[in-house]
């Protein structure tokens, strides 16, 4: 019986500019060499918890791709990034780790 690789959860969040100059142009995200068509926004993906997994993504508005970036998680990383889109479509995206998930988020009791 082979044991399955340890994994881990990841909570990636999508951001678009509030004010961008394309339309309708949603991103592709790409782990380890592998895209994925996603939404903007807050989801999870599953990595290999025991190996760095490179995190990537980028925009394609049907004529060129545009808004790059990739991220190298580590083991070590904490498990949540955000990706933030460019305003212009000839420019590059980032990535950046999130301070904290929003899926862990404490909320402040009321008084």
């Amino acid at each position: 019986m082979t044991d399955a690789p340890a994994t881990r959860r990841i909570e990636l969040t999508l951001h678009k500019p509030w004010f961008a100059i394309y339309w309708g142009v949603k991103p592709t995200l790409v782990i380890d060499g592998r895209g994925q068509p996603s939404q903007w926004g807050v989801g999870t993906w599953q990595v290999r918890a025991d190996e760095p997994a490179v995190i990537g993504a980028y925009l394609f508005n049907r004529v060129w791709r545009f808004g790059a970036a990739e991220f190298t998680l580590a083991p070590g990383h904490p498990a949540a990034l955000v990706y933030r889109a460019p305003a212009l479509p000839f420019l590059r995206g980032r990535f950046r780790p999130a301070e904290q998930p929003a899926s862990s988020r404490a909320r402040a009791p009321r008084a």
